[in-house]
């Protein structure tokens, strides 16, 4: 029998699964990200043990995505050690002469909550994940949204909450959304580490200002059908409620949402999302 491959491929572990044709998953492995060679030589020792019909990968990032690049397939400039220009998507095919799908873990997440999590029954959304970073992935018409790389929703510019003088927790931009609001932003204004500030805590309010402000430029931008939000920060329930008014009220009544209790929602699939996404994505290759 043949089965369904998945690669989450995070900068802290890699989760390697397999499924059948129902997707129903069979076996799977959590292994530490250290150094290509050795990180991959131990995904290979897990795959090697099943007959694969087609993978599906996930990928932290920046990655290439464009096809007609000569470094597509590359994990290009990330930060993480020893992985700065690393051609993955080739290493696995080296391995394994299979079909691959190849795209970014956020994107891989949206793919997976679309079809089988919050955002069934649409043909959009969009999938956040707000932790020690931000990154979002987009489903476009039942398609994953890539053009000449793909997208980096972390990084766009944010207007500052008034009075906020916070030093921007991302080295690349002093006022992008993740350096504003992600887990290092949130420890950086309080001394407290994100989990295990109080519900009732002031932060919160800045916190969602800032998602809602995102939230408002992915809507006027893409209009999906609903978003998505993941990660650890929004496992703090009491943000919801507090983005969708900062949402409604920083829209001013320009754009007719859907209700926004079930527009702007949390994940269903919670750490499965990337990997049914992947393993999506293998079944639409290997078919």
């Amino acid at each position: 029998m043949a089965y369904y491959g998945s690669i989450e491929a995070g900068g802290t572990k890699f989760v390697c699964a397999v499924a059948d044709e129902n997707l129903t998953i069979l076996d799977r492995v959590s292994l530490p990200t250290t150094l290509p060679e050795e990180t991959l030589a131990k995904v290979f020792d897990f795959f090697d043990a099943y007959q694969l019909r087609a993978l599906g990968v996930g990928s932290f990032g920046p990655i290439d995505v464009n096809e007609t690049s000569d470094t597509y397939g590359y994990i290009t400039s990330t930060p993480k050690q020893g992985w700065q220009n690393v051609d993955f998507l080739g290493k696995l095919r080296q391995h394994y002469n299979i079909p691959m799908a190849w795209t970014t873990d956020v994107n891989a997440a949206a793919y997976g909550e679309m079809h089988l999590g919050a955002g069934k029954n649409t043909q959009s959304c969009i999938y956040l994940t707000v932790g020690t970073g931000v990154g979002g992935g987009a489903v476009v018409n039942g398609h994953v949204l890539q053009g000449f790389s793909h997208p980096e929703m972390g990084h766009i510019p944010m207007e500052r909450y008034p009075k906020d003088t916070l030093i921007s927790s991302c080295p690349f931009h002093d006022h992008c959304l993740e350096g504003l609001a992600a887990g290092p932003a949130l420890e950086k204004r309080t001394g407290i580490k994100g989990q295990l500030l109080e519900q009732t805590h002031d932060v919160w309010e800045i916190e969602a200002y800032y998602l809602a402000q995102a939230l408002m430029s992915y809507t006027l931008t893409l209009s999906p059908e609903k978003i998505i939000l993941g990660g650890g920060v929004m496992k703090q329930t009491q943000l919801f409620p507090k983005i969708r008014e900062s949402l409604k009220k920083q829209l001013g009544g320009y754009v007719s949402l859907p209700n926004l209790d079930e527009y702007v929602v949390g994940c269903e699939l919670g750490d499965n999302s990337g990997t049914l996404g992947c393993l999506l994505l293998a079944k639409e290759q290997g078919v």
